[in-house]
């Protein structure tokens, strides 16, 4: 199986009742079925990327990029990559890649959301599929090169220093962490 043919079968899975969120995976399969390269960045249209927030459920830390090229506090994540076998094993990769930390496990019942955001030419959009990766409990994270720091922050204050998309991540990973799925 291709990496787009698991993006389709992830999408089709992907469960969500919130309008917008129906909405969104409704954009990213009519992406993927007008685009056969609409998994990589050379795709003018736009492309779909792999993100994971990474946790420490038991200390309720979040673990931050401070992106180099954007300068803001982010969660890990990137373009996909021929050798990325599904949207959960590139997300799990860009995580490990940018957090520094082995061990890093996703968590259960696919992606967390989706969030769809322009980018500077030559594309248009990154179609963002979102995970949550648990950090384990010896975790030592190592700064990457696309990153200008990596902290831990309390989940109550992640809203003063990242942008509403990666609130509403944080938001979505902690209802499924409280459902316990």
């Amino acid at each position: 199986m291709s990496l787009h043919d698991d993006a389709v079968l992830v999408l089709d899975g992907y469960d969500e009742r919130d309008g917008d969120q129906a909405e969104l995976r409704r954009t990213y399969l009519d992406h993927v079925a007008g685009h056969p390269d609409g998994m990589w960045k050379a795709c003018g249209a736009g492309h779909l990327t792999a993100s994971a927030l990474v946790i420490d459920p038991g200390r309720g830390l979040v673990l931050l990029t401070l992106h180099r090229k954007l300068r803001m506090w982010l969660q890990m994540g990137g373009h996909c990559e021929p050798q990325d076998a599904t949207l959960a094993s590139a997300a799990l990769r860009e995580a490990t890649e940018e957090s520094g930390i082995a061990g890093l496990t996703l968590l259960p019942g696919g992606p967390v959301r989706l969030d769809r955001h322009p980018i500077p030419a030559p594309c248009n959009w990154h179609l963002d599929v979102q995970y949550a990766a648990v950090a384990p409990a010896d975790a030592t994270e190592q700064i990457s090169e696309e990153s200008l720091d990596l902290r831990w922050f309390p989940y109550d204050e992640v809203a003063g220093v990242a942008d509403a998309s990666v609130v509403r991540l944080l938001d979505r990973t902690r209802a499924r962490l409280a459902r316990g799925r």
